[in-house]
C-alpha cells in the first residue's frame, strides 16, 4: 500500500526500513565504477615548456641572419621533427607501442605517435617594431607526450625537448652558414666584374688617352696656346719675308767683287814686305807688322769665303749681306717647319676636343657601371660582414636561441581516465539506484504501518496500535545483514584504497603532501 511521507520522521522510517535495498545496487554500482576504474587502460603526460629567448647582444649593433617570424620558423621545425623518419627511430629507441609493433604496418603507428603527440605555442600582447602596433607575437610552446607508462613518456619527452632545441640549433646555423656563403660568393662575383670593368677602364684610356673628358680643359688650353703660337710664328715669318726683301735690294746695288784700294794694299804690303827682308831679319818689328797686316787683309778675303786669287765675290759689304740673307732664308724655312709643325699640333688638338664628347659618353657610360659596381661591392662587403658577425653569433648562442624553462617532470597521476569523476558518476548513480530502487520497493509494499494508515484504509476508528514483535531470529538476520554491510563496505574501502595507491597517487607521496601542509 503506496504510505504519505508527511514529515521527516516518515522519510527516515522509509530509510530504516529500506535501507538494504537503498545499500545494495548503491553499492553494486560504486564496486562496478571501482572495478571499471581499475581495468581501464591509464595514460599519462608528460611536457615540457620551452622559452623562445631573444638575443642578447641589441639589434642595433649585431642583427641575425635568421629575420624570419617564430611561429614560421616553429612550424617548419616541427615539420622536420614530426617527420618519419624522426619518429621511427624515436620509436624504435624506446620500443614504444609494442602491441601495434607486432600487428600494424608502421605508417600506423607513426600516425599513432603524431596524435600522441601535442604541440602548443604561448602567445603575449607586443609592439611590432616594423608597424609600431600591436601584436600577437609567439614567446615560448609546449611539447606533451601522452603514453602508458609514466617512465617512458618522461623519456620520451625529453628526448622530443631536445630534438625541438638540436634542430633549431642547426636549423639556424645552417642558415647563417648558407648566408655568409652567398654573401662571400656574391661579394667574389662582384669583385670580378669590379676588376673586368676595371682593365676596361684602363684600355679604353689608353686607346683614348689624348681625348678623355678630364684632358678637354688642358686640350682647350693647348690649343688656345698653339693659335698664338702659329700667329706668333706667321708675324715673325712675315718680319723675316721683310728683311729678306730688304737685303735682296740692297745686295743687288752692291758689287760682288773688292775694291781696288784693298787690292793695291795688299800688294803695297807684300812689296814693303819683300823690301824689309832683304834689310831687316824676321824677328824685325816692322817685318812682323807688315805680315800682320798682310794676314789679316787674306783673312778678311777667306771669311767673305772669296780666296784673294780666285774669281768669286771678295767684296766684303757684298759678303756680309749675302751671308745676311742666307741667314734670314735659313731663319724663315725654319720658321715655316714650326709654322707647319703648330699646324699639325692644332689639328691634332681640334680633333682631340672635337672627339671629347664621343669619348666622354663611353668612359661615362664604364665609369656608372664601375661607380654602381663599387656601391653593391661595399653593400655586399657590409652585408658579408654582418653575415661573418651574426654567424659567430649564432656559434656561440648569442642569438635568438630556445631554452626550456619548465622541464617535463616523472608523472604521478595518469592523465585519463579521470579516476576521480568515474568514482564520482558510480557513487551518484549507486545512490541513484539505491534510492529507486529503495523507492520501488516501498511503493509495492501493501503494508499497513501507521494508525493514520490504516483508517484512512478501512474507514473505521483504531482502537489500539500494538508495536513491532521482534523475534530472536529476526535480530539474527539483522545482525547477520549488518555484519554484511560492514563487510562489503570494508572490502569497498580496501579496494578503493588501493585503487587510489595504484591509480591516482602513491599513498607514501600523498602522506608526504599532507604533512608539508601540516604547520608542524
Amino acid at each position: 500500500m503506496e504510505q504519505d511521507v508527511k514529515t521527516v520522521g516518515d522519510l527516515l522510517g522509509i530509510l530504516k526500513r529500506r535501507k538494504g535495498s537503498l545499500a545494495v545496487p548503491a553499492g553494486a554500482v560504486f564496486l562496478l565504477a571501482i572495478v571499471l576504474a581499475a581495468a581501464l587502460p591509464r595514460s599519462y603526460k608528460a611536457a615540457t615548456t620551452i622559452l623562445i629567448e631573444e638575443q642578447e647582444i641589441p639589434r642595433e649593433y649585431v642583427t641575425a641572419n635568421i629575420t624570419s617570424f617564430a611561429d614560421q620558423r616553429l612550424q617548419s621545425i616541427n615539420q622536420r621533427i614530426m617527420s618519419a623518419t624522426n619518429l621511427l627511430e624515436v620509436i624504435n629507441r624506446f620500443r614504444l607501442y609494442p602491441e601495434m609493433r607486432e600487428k600494424d604496418p608502421v605508417e600506423e603507428i607513426i600516425e599513432k605517435m603524431r596524435k600522441d603527440i601535442k604541440f602548443n605555442t604561448i602567445s603575449a600582447d607586443v609592439i611590432d617594431p616594423r608597424t609600431g602596433r600591436p601584436a600577437q607575437a609567439t614567446i615560448a610552446f609546449s611539447i606533451t607526450y601522452e603514453g602508458r607508462d609514466p617512465e617512458t613518456v618522461l623519456k620520451v619527452a625529453n628526448e622530443l625537448a631536445s630534438l625541438y632545441l638540436g634542430e633549431n640549433l642547426k636549423t639556424r646555423e645552417k642558415q647563417s652558414s648558407e648566408t655568409s656563403k652567398f654573401m662571400d660568393a656574391e661579394m667574389k662575383e662582384v669583385q670580378a666584374r669590379l676588376a673586368t670593368v676595371d682593365n676596361g677602364i684602363a684600355a679604353y684610356k689608353e686607346k683614348h688617352l689624348t681625348s678623355l673628358p678630364e684632358l678637354s680643359q688642358v686640350n682647350l688650353q693647348a690649343l688656345d696656346q698653339v693659335e698664338r703660337e702659329i700667329t706668333r710664328l706667321n708675324d715673325q715669318l712675315r718680319s723675316l719675308r721683310e728683311r729678306k726683301g730688304y737685303l735682296q735690294e740692297q745686295l743687288a746695288s752692291i758689287p760682288p767683287d773688292s775694291t781696288s784700294q784693298e787690292k793695291e794694299s795688299l800688294k803695297e804690303l807684300r812689296t814693303r814686305l819683300v823690301e824689309l827682308k832683304t834689310r831687316f831679319s824676321d824677328e824685325y818689328p816692322d817685318v812682323i807688322k807688315t805680315k800682320a797686316a798682310i794676314q789679316e787683309l787674306e783673312r778678311r778675303q777667306k771669311e767673305f769665303g772669296r780666296d784673294p786669287s780666285g774669281s768669286k765675290p771678295d767684296n766684303p759689304a757684298y759678303i756680309t749681306l749675302a751671308s745676311q740673307l742666307a741667314g734670314v732664308q735659313s731663319e724663315i724655312e725654319s720658321v715655316k717647319r714650326q709654322v707647319r709643325a703648330s699646324q699639325g699640333k692644332r689639328n691634332d688638338y681640334t680633333r682631340r676636343i672635337e672627339t671629347a664628347p664621343r669619348v666622354e659618353e663611353g668612359y661615362r657610360a664604364l665609369v656608372v657601371e664601375r661607380n654602381n659596381l663599387q656601391a653593391k661591392y661595399d653593400e655586399l662587403t657590409r652585408k658579408a660582414m654582418d653575415a661573418r658577425v651574426a654567424h659567430g653569433l649564432e656559434k656561440e648562442q648569442l642569438a635568438e636561441r630556445f631554452s626550456i624553462i619548465d622541464a617535463a617532470r616523472l608523472p604521478e597521476k595518469p592523465s585519463s581516465p579521470n579516476i576521480p569523476a568515474i568514482l564520482l558518476i558510480g557513487l551518484v548513480l549507486g545512490m541513484g539506484s539505491g534510492v529507486g530502487a529503495a523507492a520501488l520497493k516501498e511503493s509495492t509494499d501493501d503494508a499497513v504501518r501507521t494508525p493514520e494508515a490504516l483508517a484512512r484504509a478501512t474507514s473505521f476508528p483504531v482502537l489500539a496500535g500494538i508495536p513491532e514483535i521482534v523475534t530472536g531470529e529476526d535480530i539474527a538476520r539483522r545482525k547477520k545483514r549488518r555484519e554484511l554491510l560492514l563487510a562489503g563496505a570494508a572490502v569497498a574501502f580496501v579496494l578503493f584504497v588501493m585503487l587510489f595507491h595504484f591509480v591516482v597517487m602513491d599513498l607514501d607521496v600523498l602522506w608526504a603532501k599532507v604533512m608539508r601542509r601540516l604547520p608542524l
